[in-house]
């Protein structure tokens, strides 16, 4: 596999300590007594757990071994980084968050405006699709992987418009909530079929299309770097649906329990109705 980078190309201590910091600052900002407006919601065991794996995970895939593998040997982890990066961790921290933490950032009008705009579900679902069908160009990203400033800031970028593509489904702040469940299922639908054509270009490709891992030493033998490409491409098809099949799965269900709900009050109002009807014939009778 040729010479392995040391422990701070490894294991990135500096992001770890960012992460690190964040999750503190999520705590003492959840814990009650830490300076939360007086109608606060209270943050459920579940959503700080969430939260906190969204951090775990974003270090895994940025911080971790899979990064520099991902980067310098294997194209199936660096196709597993982005599965963890912008398919599953802004689920994670958007389901950790509360509508009142971010209040305060949206009384700053800079901020209100770019959430706002970026966050309207066709300008979210395009721009993020786009931006990653267009890194997964041949020449976009074989420049990227030569360009450590150009492919920091492009996946800064992206991993933005992967917050903001998630942020319609998993919404914390009413007043943006712009979809109704069904409207968010047929959302994730459009989410999938925007994201197959990248994943159906390295799947299906015969040759090797990045130049960054046309002559690399793939440590497994029997694990061609052909096959190397295509089993990134199936890595991040399973992946895809596996995780818009649960949000999908998740909305549908949690739209027909509030169906349901809302029958059984229609249900039972117009039970006590009919008795109190009932009840006055008895007395006027």
């Amino acid at each position: 596999m040729g010479q392995i980078g040391g422990f701070f190309e490894l294991w990135s201590p500096v992001l770890l300590l960012v992460v690190v910091v964040v999750g503190y600052v999520y705590h003492r900002f959840v814990t009650k007594g830490n300076g939360q407006p007086a109608n606060f919601e209270t943050v459920s065991a579940s959503q700080r757990i969430s939260f906190y794996s969204g951090l775990a995970l974003f270090y895994i895939g940025q911080g971790s071994p899979i990064n520099y593998i991902g980067h310098h040997y294997l194209f199936s982890m660096h196709m597993l980084q982005q599965t963890l990066l912008y398919l599953v961790v802004p689920i994670l921290i958007w389901q950790g968050m509360r509508g009142w933490m971010l209040q305060p950032l949206m009384k700053n009008a800079i901020f209100r405006v770019v959430l706002t705009f970026f966050t309207r579900p066709l300008i979210a679902l395009f721009l993020f699709n786009m931006l990653f069908s267009i890194y997964h160009m041949p020449v976009i990203m074989d420049y990227l992987m030569t360009n450590d400033l150009a492919l920091f800031g492009y996946h800064t970028v992206l991993l933005f418009t992967a917050f903001m593509m998630w942020f319609p489904v998993f919404c914390p702040i009413d007043e943006l909530n712009r979809l109704n469940d069904l409207k968010k299922m047929a959302y994730i639908f459009g989410n999938g079929v925007l994201l197959t054509p990248a994943c159906a270009l390295i799947i299906f490709a015969d040759t090797i299309i990045y130049d960054m891992y046309a002559n690399v030493t793939v440590p497994f033998p029997h694990l061609s770097p052909l096959d190397d490409q295509q089993l990134g491409g199936v890595l991040m098809k399973i992946v895809q649906e596996v995780v818009y099949g649960g949000v999908l799965a998740y909305i549908f269900f949690r739209w027909y329990r509030r169906e349901r709900k809302d029958d059984d009050d229609m249900e039972l109002t117009e039970v006590q109705e009919g008795l109190n009807n009932q009840g006055g014939n008895w007395n006027r009778a």
